[in-house]
């Protein structure tokens, strides 16, 4: 009966860059199907986690009717503002500019049941677990609905 973050774990983690672009870390998503990466350097260390929702929010309503005040400012001649030209840049957004931090995280040898309070607790999707500060794997609900489903004794407790 699997018993700790170690056991249940996915240990082939896809990551992407602080540097890598929207673009990029949403091509990773999509063409894995998975719903967020961790963002690490280049040494294995943690430094945030993108997600689907942190890749839309930029696209969010508010920014659509900030976009058209600015279209229409455009349109009657107005100095174009430095917030705008931003916004058209928003193409090149890095991963370090819209990742989530502080990442909450586990370690191997943390209890599923442990790492089912710490999902619940922060109301997170997913942990990264680290061994010496080193991404080693990751838990995401789906490990441990799948570790119910391998022992629903597990259930009970």
């Amino acid at each position: 009966m699997p018993e700790t973050a170690a056991d249940i774990m996915t240990r082939s983690v896809l990551t992407a860059g602080p540097n890598d672009t929207v673009t990029q870390v949403a091509q990773v998503l999509s063409r894995n199907a998975i719903s967020a990466v961790p963002i690490c350097n280049e040494q294995g260390h943690v430094l945030g986690m993108l997600s689907e929702g942190d890749l839309m929010r930029p696209f969010g309503h508010a920014n659509t009717e900030r976009r058209a005040w600015w279209l229409g400012l455009l349109a009657e001649g107005e100095t174009v503002a430095p917030a705008f030209l931003e916004y058209i840049r928003m193409d090149k957004r890095r991963a370090r500019d819209l990742m989530s931090t502080p990442v909450i995280t586990a370690t191997p040898k943390t209890s599923v049941a442990e790492l089912a309070d710490l999902l619940a607790r922060y109301k997170i999707k997913r942990a990264p677990i680290l061994q010496e500060g080193r991404l080693i794997g990751i838990v995401s609900r789906g490990d441990l609905l799948r570790c119910l489903a391998r022992a629903p004794e597990m259930a009970a407790d």
